[in-house]
Order: structure tokens, then sequence, then C-alpha cells
């Protein structure tokens, strides 16, 4: 099995690669400038086709038709948000004057898990699949992102929405680390320090590789967090804040739920870029476990993403996969071959559409 850290080999399935050269033989910008992004980082799986969803959402969809009465919001989401909301605020009555190593167990524990699934709430409302219209989407992302304690929820959704379309693209898909991070999280100590600060490199990456000017909507997000924790803080006090924020940090960590965040798309078998989970933590994540599914179907719900698979299983059954999300964060940190570096990265743009993407404030603002 190949996995992470080759130099420059090509992963993603075989599509057709794009044009290499103008019409009159001469080498294209977007060729040059492709040839100088896997030059400079040279340890990255660089892909020299298309990302690979929309290609088999086709053929999908040509074979079973059937999946297109999956498409559509889950009405349920929002009551699960507002139920694991009010469990938070619970938690945090229930828990005033625990002893500390009670309050660090459910910390990590209730609060990470917890909150880790409003993060995962969040990704299901980037695509409107929690409500009929964009704007209800966003505001019960914000209130799922009310317990985190950290704004997040709409600056999530404008990248969240480019690793989606331009997955892997250089610059401009955030998902993917920095070269920096593969240089220096490389044995297994440091790696373990990488995992505990995934929730640093998540909010702080895309500022340092795809910077975008905030909309009112970065500042409603940003309003309403302080309203909650300022009320929070004088309700119930500065510990009880800490352990919304501080159980955020966990479960979004060192922690089960989060190895979703490697499981996904940091290469395991070479030539696969993506990978599903079909593991009981779908029960907390909304099944982003099916991650395969969700990128072939991303307006579809996590509800009906199971039923993708049922639909189509000779698309799915064959892909190599997780059972547990553990096990790949173990692997992760203790095989040589995995790294930062294992991830697919692919040039389709030019700079200049690059540079032209950010000036109009992204796919979303």
């Amino acid at each position: 099995m190949g996995k992470g850290g080759c130099n420059s080999k090509a992963a993603g399935g075989g599509a057709m690669a794009p044009a290499d050269a103008t019409s009159n033989g001469e080498i294209s910008v977007l060729e040059q400038e492709r040839k100088q992004k896997i030059e400079a980082e040279p340890k990255f799986y660089w892909a020299h086709d298309e990302e690979p969803h929309r290609r088999r959402k086709q053929e999908i969809l040509k074979v079973h038709p059937s999946i297109k009465g999956y498409m559509g919001i889950d009405p349920a989401t929002k009551y699960k948000v507002a139920f694991w909301v009010g469990f938070q605020l619970l938690s945090l009555h229930l828990l005033q004057g625990a002893p500390w190593y009670t309050w660090l167990f459910c910390c990590y524990t209730l609060s990470g898990s917890i909150n880790h699934m409003m993060t995962l709430a969040m990704h299901e409302l980037s695509h409107n699949l929690g409500a009929k219209g964009v704007t209800p989407n966003r505001f019960l992302a914000i209130l799922a992102n009310l317990p985190m304690g950290i704004p997040a929820a709409a600056s999530f959704k404008r990248y969240h929405m480019e690793h989606h379309k331009f997955q892997g693209e250089d610059v401009v898909d955030v998902d993917v680390p920095t070269a920096w991070e593969g240089w220096f999280f490389k044995n297994t100590p440091r790696k373990i320090l990488w995992c505990f600060l995934q929730p640093l490199f998540y909010s702080l990456r895309p500022l340092a590789v795809n910077p975008k000017e905030p909309t009112r909507w970065e500042f409603i997000n940003l309003l309403c967090i302080v309203a909650f924790d300022a009320t929070i803080v004088y309700v119930w006090g500065i510990r009880e804040l800490l352990y919304l924020v501080v159980g955020t940090l966990f479960g979004m960590g060192l922690h089960p739920v989060a190895g979703h965040f490697i499981a996904e798309h940091y290469v395991m078998n070479e030539g696969q870029e993506t990978y599903s989970y079909y593991g009981p933590l779908n029960w907390l994540t909304f099944n982003v476990g099916y991650h395969n599914e969700h990128h072939d179907f991303a307006n579809v719900s996590g509800k009906h993403l199971p039923d993708v698979r049922k639909i189509a299983p000779e698309y799915y059954d064959g892909l190599p996969h997780y059972h547990s999300w553990v096990k790949v964060i173990w692997d992760y940190i203790v095989d040589d071959n995995i790294s930062p570096y294992s991830r697919v990265k692919r040039v389709t743009m030019e700079n200049k559409e690059i540079e032209d993407l950010r000036a109009r404030g992204g796919l979303v603002k």
C-alpha cells in the first residue's frame, strides 16, 4: 500500500490531464506555474487531473437516478442542534462546584464530543442542508457555533465551499497542510503535537495561505459569540466558559472523533485521495465518515449518505475505507511514511485566476 510523502507522484484515478501547451506548441502559463509549484513542494502527492468526485457523481446518476430523491434538507438537523446546545448549557449548571478531575474528564469526553458534533453541524449547514434558504442555514450554523466559544461558522462556510469545488488546489484548498507542517511534523513526537494543535492550524492556516476580507457574516458571527460568551461568564463564571472553549480544543485535537480530519483525505492508498469511514462514530458526526459519498453528493444530507452507498455499492464498497478513526490516528502518528505531506495537491488554476477569485471574496461571501 502506497503511503504519503512521495516525490511528485500523480494521484487521482486516471482522468484526462489538463492541456499542457498552447495551440502553437508553447508551454502554457498554467503548465509553467504547475511545474514551479511541484518543484517548490515535491513531497506532496501531485495530481495531474481534476478532482475525482464530479466525474463519479455524473457516472452514478446515469446508473442510479433514484439518488436524486435523497437530495435536499434534513429537517431534524435544527432540532439536533438546539438539543445539544441546550445540553451543553445544562452541563455548565450541573458541573458547578465539581472537582477539577471531574471537570477535566467531562471537558474531554462530553464537551469535546458535543462541540465537535457542533462543528459537523456547521459543516452540514454550510451546504444548506438544515433548512430551506441560505440565511436560515447561516443562523443555524451560528447557533451550533455558540457552545464552541470561538467564532467559526461564517468563515468555515467560505473556505469549505472552495474545498469542495477546488479539492486539493494549491493555495485555494486550505484543508491541505502547508509545506512547513510537512517539514516540521515528521516524526512520532511531533505528529502527536500536530494532532493536539489541529484547532490552531485549522484556524490560522487559511489566514496564512488564502486570506479573505471578512464579510458582514463574520462580524455577525463574532458579535453573537462575544455576546454568548459574556452571558456565560455573567451567569456562571469564567470556569464554565473555559469548559466550552477547552472542550472545543480537546474535541478538535487528539480525540477519537477528530480522527476524521486525517481519515478523509490523507493518502493511505496511493491513487486515492478521499476515504470513507463506516463505523459507529458516524452517529455523533452527522455521518461525515461517509466522505466519498459526501463529496460525490454534497447536496445529500448526512442522514441519507448511507442510502447513497446502499444504492450504489459497486462504486463505494470496493474503495479502501476505515472502520476505526482511533486506528487512523494511531497509524498517522507511528507510521513514518505518513505525515502532513500525505495529501494530494493539484494545479488547475493559473495564479491570476486564484487572485481574481480572492478579489471577488471567494466562492461565498
